[in-house]
């Protein structure tokens, strides 16, 4: 297998600014016990017989894991309103075939030795390359791909969302569990997958397509990759869409929760965009100090505290300040709940609530997204 980066560049010469879209990783459950149970093969075949879900459903490496896709979406609001439509007919799907669904980062209650690997090429080439690695990663996002022209625009606003990628992650944090236990962190998820897989992370700066072109090709000819996908970084340039595609949020318990953020990230690409073509970035940052606020997001997420990296003289600030930040830097005109995921559940873990009741309060939470979907 190779990977033809000079098809990769024409596809994002070719491409559009701002399309936008939206993919939605859940686990699927056992509706009485809320452990996960391997039904995606099942959900993806019944899928078949559904002109919707034919092409948005997708695999995630377990077979107790599955993805919602939108699909090209022109702009935000029509990828979103894709995404509703899509995940209402999974979510019906999965009811018909004796399944419920659980969007938090991690699944607080099931043994990942018990999980099975999805059975195709792809995810054989996956697990071979990574045993333990991949094994251990049962972990759900979001993930959001916005359409960008041009080669060199789209890896210097890989660079440019480096520092955004925390305060992202601080905003969204909604994995406190893993191994059925508490954590102690926001994004127990986002320790598990960035501080184990490689090629993971945030992507240190690139600066142009060339430099890029260049790094893939030598893990090519090294043998470290046969797919681009291998770069599993929180923010990269996807090949076949011509999309950046970020890849920093835990999955959201509501829907509103998910499409909200997808707007955010749209808004943080368009303003991006905006000062790399007025020639208006700030300096690249090292990765020390963007690793920082990394581990404060992942540890406290919007109960701590994050640097203010761009500031002349670095200085903390409370991350509850996070989406107001983002919002007056975008301009984006957004909502979302006053306590996100992880601090929800975090309230009911300090009351003293057990991780069954935690995430059975979470996947009725979910649930409520589709029957008000209905």
């Amino acid at each position: 297998m190779s990977i033809d980066l000079a098809a990769a560049r024409e596809t994002f010469e070719a491409s559009q600014d701002l399309t936008v879209g939206i993919e939605e990783e859940y686990a699927i459950l056992d509706p009485d016990t809320l452990e996960l149970a391997p039904g995606f093969e099942r959900l993806r075949d019944a899928g078949l017989q559904d002109d919707v879900l034919e092409t948005a459903i997708s695999g995630e490496l377990i077979s107790s894991e599955i993805e919602i896709r939108s699909g090209r979406g022109e702009d935000v609001g029509d990828a979103r309103a894709k995404q509703q439509e899509a995940r209402r007919r999974l979510f019906a799907l999965a009811e018909r075939h004796g399944h419920a669904l659980g969007a938090t980062g991690t699944h607080p209650l099931s043994d990942y030795r018990e999980q099975h690997i999805i059975d195709t090429p792809h995810y054989h080439r996956v697990e071979e390359g990574l045993k333990y690695v991949a094994w251990r990663n049962n972990t759900f996002a979001l993930q959001v791909h916005v359409g960008v022209q041009g080669p060199d625009r789209a890896i210097r606003l890989c660079d440019r969302l480096r520092p955004v990628l925390p305060v992202l992650l601080a905003i969204s944090a909604n994995s406190p569990y893993i191994d059925g236990r508490d954590s102690g962190l926001h994004s127990a998820r986002t320790q598990s997958f960035t501080k184990s897989f490689p090629r993971c992370g945030v992507p240190d700066p690139l600066g142009s397509w060339a430099a890029w072109a260049d790094y893939v090709d030598l893990l090519v000819r090294t043998r470290s990759i046969v797919e681009f996908t291998q770069l599993w970084w929180s923010v990269r340039a996807h090949h076949a869409f011509g999309t950046v595609e970020i890849r920093i949020c835990d999955a959201q318990t509501t829907a509103h929760e998910a499409d909200t953020l997808a707007e955010l990230m749209v808004a943080c690409v368009a303003q991006a965009l905006r000062e790399i073509d007025a020639g208006e970035t700030p300096p690249d940052l090292p990765p020390r100090l963007i690793e920082e606020n990394m581990w404060r997001a992942i540890r406290h997420g919007q109960d701590g505290r994050l640097l203010d990296l761009e500031a002349p003289r670095i200085e903390e600030y409370p991350a509850s300040e996070a989406l107001d930040r983002l919002k007056a830097w975008t301009g984006a005109d957004v909502t979302l709940p006053e306590l996100n995921g992880a601090q929800r559940q975090r309230r009911m873990i300090d009351a003293g609530a057990t991780p069954q009741e935690v995430y059975a309060a979470c996947v009725k939470e979910t649930r409520a997204t589709y029957e008000t979907a209905v």
